[in-house]
């Protein structure tokens, strides 16, 4: 089964496309997807409320409405799909949403995914192959910058590709494990590793802890494939922002000179039926 961990701020124009859309990929593999709402205020909230009521819901596979609404097609299918939604009282930061999320994991291979459509999910079929069929890695990053060189990825600006960029480099430096891409959002891997994982980041620094916490061990087959990408601005939603990338930076540093991981405040068990 794949887990799929979906982190949810405000997102309720987006969300129900994003469900079909991972929804329809790989039909032949059992899907659980992991909603974590992290105190949305837009109606987000409600709306997983009103379509996965308490807190789970299992069929075939959703049909969004024109209308936002989700439908399900309970006919008889190759796979099935589960939907559990999980709710912070408050908004905590992206990096609590996918913590909690991937503590709630139960498939062999889980990814992460995002709420809003600047990723396509159609990628993750190179990345599942690798992992689940052929055996030959135990994480897999995607890459928006061999995307680029494909011509299916497009950044927001070359402000935002030169952050990238830099933070890549830098993680290569201090890590000695080279990614093209280490902030981005598609990253599977299987059962095991994610069992390795204790995220303490509450915020976006989440991707540079994840990345910092595979690669230490030095035991993990890694390997990236390209990935499409289409970014949205802050007029569409966008939340990370210039300051997410200076503290990246620094959890660059933090991670690589503490043996231990920050001790953070612990974060409270999400509530199901807020």
């Amino acid at each position: 089964m794949l887990s799929i961990v979906i982190p949810v701020l405000n997102e309720a124009r987006t969300l129900p496309r994003v469900l079909v859309a991972v929804s329809n990929v790989l039909p032949e593999v059992d899907k659980e997807i992991i909603l974590v709402d992290d105190g949305s205020t837009d109606g987000t909230r409600e709306w997983i409320q009103t379509h996965v009521p308490q807190g789970l819901r299992t069929g075939a596979r959703p049909v969004s409405g024109i209308d936002g609404t989700l439908n399900w097609n309970d006919e008889p299918a190759a796979s099935r799909l589960t939907v559990r939604a999980l709710y912070h009282e408050c908004n905590r930061g992206k990096g609590a949403g996918v913590a909690t999320g991937l503590a709630a994991a139960t498939g062999n291979v889980v990814v992460i995914q995002d709420a809003d459509l600047e990723y396509d999910p159609a990628d993750w079929e190179p990345m599942y192959d690798l992992i689940a069929r052929r055996n030959i890695a135990d994480v897999v990053y995607g890459s928006r910058f061999e995307g680029r060189r494909n011509g299916g990825a497009k950044f927001i600006s070359l402000s935002q590709v030169s952050a990238n960029w830099l933070i890549s480099s830098f993680f290569g430096v201090l890590y000695g494990k080279k990614f093209s891409d280490v902030e981005v959002c598609y990253k599977m891997f299987t059962k095991e590793v994610n069992d390795t994982l204790h995220l303490t980041c509450p915020d976006f620094g989440c991707e540079i802890q994840i990345s910092a916490q595979i690669v230490r061990p030095r035991r993990w087959r890694i390997t990236e494939v390209p990935v499409s990408y289409h970014g949205r601005g802050f007029d569409e939603g966008k939340k990370i922002n210039w300051r997410d990338g200076v503290k990246a930076l620094w959890y660059l540093l933090w991670f690589r000179v503490c043996a231990q991981q920050p001790k953070l405040a612990p974060l409270p068990v999400p509530s199901r039926n807020p």
